[in-house]
């Protein structure tokens, strides 16, 4: 081997990178554990074992949810009204229907004042008071119609007709047939104030 080809090696194996040595692990001072123990102590169980807690936890954010929901019924509270009651629509179908004054409202009043009045008029008299109720009956259902519709078309007004949302006539009217006093949510305007 010439001196040329002992430089050549050493250079290489100079440019080679060093391995280090691998090193022995050292000991820990506690004996490894046992994979049983190991996977017991990952274990979870899949429904919680505190079934009575949890069942008590739900009762509590429900009733709190009921509460707040009770509460914006009567200030009229949009983020927690019920799902129907919601929007700027259905705000002003209520507003509009409680501005007025209707035959609707006074419906059921009537209906119980004759059914116990009947008991005690004649048979003559009762006829004539029969066919005076289904004539109130009538013009309430025209009453009803006749709100849907001007709902509608304020609705349409305000929010452009393609705009308006499906239900609100039916909304309108059924709101047109309770006692103003056992409307829900409560109403926010004085008779006569109409929405612009």
């Amino acid at each position: 081997m010439t001196q040329a080809e002992t430089a050549a090696a050493r250079e290489a194996a100079e440019a080679e990178p060093v391995q280090p040595k691998k090193s022995l692990p050292q000991k820990k001072g506690a004996p490894t554990p046992r994979r049983k123990d190991q996977e017991a102590a990952r274990r979870r169980p899949l429904v919680h074992n505190d079934r009575k807690a949890a069942r008590e936890a739900q009762k509590k954010a429900m009733a709190e949810q009921r509460a707040k929901m009770r509460q914006a019924m009567e200030t009229g509270e949009e983020k927690y009204l019920p799902v129907r009651d919601r929007g700027p629509q259905k705000r002003w179908v209520r507003d509009y229907v409680d501005a007025r004054f209707g035959i609707g409202e006074w419906l059921l009043i009537i209906m119980l004042v004759f059914l116990f009045a009947s008991f005690m008029m004649p048979l003559e008299v009762r006829g004539m008071v029969t066919y005076f109720m289904f004539l109130l009956m009538i013009a309430v259902f025209v009453e009803l119609f006749w709100v849907g519709r001007k709902v509608r078309k304020g609705l349409a007004a305000k929010y452009g007709p393609e705009n308006v949302e499906k239900g609100v006539r039916f909304y309108g009217a059924m709101r047109a047939l309770q006692m103003r006093r056992l409307r829900l949510p409560k109403p926010l305007v004085k008779r006569g104030e109409f929405p612009g």
